[in-house]
């Protein structure tokens, strides 16, 4: 498999072929193609960051109808920076595109056809899952915090345990987000991943010489934690794209603080 980025209309977007052929409307948005000014210009689809709710509407209307989602279906989370992944219904739709999220979960997953899955990002890490035999799908969000406590695994188990998926018929999309060469932390971010991976980790953590700092890779630990929970290389898609680098084309908290809009990641399992 693999993240391709596509034009709509002026929106520019990362999406996965393989899950759209499979019927999965899937996308990770850019900050191009929306209608917000300055300093959220211009697709920004965070709301609650100071643009206006009707705008946020509007980008979420345009991104969708790029990827090939309904975005009257939208079901968005309310991010804890954990590891909590929770079932959500169409009791779940908002009535308002452009209103805040409002499951309190970093990861939302459903077994209901038509339910568009939104979660947020401006340096995290979106993943996107789908099991095409079952039909179901999730979407997460995953910061620092949530990969180091292995929430892209736990979201494949969750999806096995609730709705009786297999890990080899999983399939797993790590979209765009600060990548290694941007990622640069202290002492407390890699103790965190260690505690929960041990040695595996060692490959994605790079102490930075001369300095008690390191570079991280995100991706790389998630892809990590989706193959500890059972699945292979070949099911999971990985976006090179860095939202710390790529100001053209990406919003970023490291890079800019809150004076931003965000990204956002989407999944709709769509009637055969």
């Amino acid at each position: 498999m693999e993240v391709t980025l596509q034009e709509h209309r002026g929106v520019l977007f990362y999406t996965c072929p393989t899950l759209s052929e499979l019927g999965f409307a899937n996308g990770f948005s850019t900050r191009v193609g929306g209608v917000s000014p300055a300093p959220w210009d211009s697709l920004n689809l965070g709301a609650g960051r100071g643009d206006d709710p009707e705008r946020v509407s509007e980008n979420i209307r345009r991104f969708c109808t790029a990827v090939g989602a309904d975005s009257t279906q939208l079901v968005k989370n309310k991010q804890v920076h954990g590891d909590t992944i929770r079932p959500v219904t169409k009791q779940d739709v908002l009535t308002f595109p452009g209103e805040a999220g409002t499951v309190p979960a970093d990861g939302l997953c459903t077994q209901e056809t038509g339910l568009a899955l939104m979660v947020f990002s401006a340096d995290c890490i979106p993943i996107l899952l789908c099991d095409p035999k079952q039909r179901v799908c999730c979407a997460v969000h995953a910061g620092w915090r949530g990969t180091a406590l292995g929430i892209a695994g736990k979201a494949a188990q969750q999806l096995q345990t609730l709705f009786g998926c297999h890990p080899q018929d999983l399939l797993a999309v790590i979209g765009p987000g600060i990548s290694t060469c941007c990622f640069e932390v202290h002492q407390d971010v890699p103790d965190g991943i260690w505690e929960h991976f041990g040695s595996d980790a060692l490959p994605f953590i790079h102490p930075i010489p001369n300095t008690e700092k390191y570079h991280v890779d995100l991706k790389g630990i998630n892809q990590l934690s989706l193959r500890q929970a059972g699945l292979t290389e070949t099911q999971i898609a990985v976006c090179p794209a860095c939202t710390s680098c790529d100001e053209e084309h990406f919003w970023s908290h490291r890079r800019q603080g809150t004076q931003r809009g965000s990204q956002a990641a989407v999944i709709q399992t769509l009637p055969l």
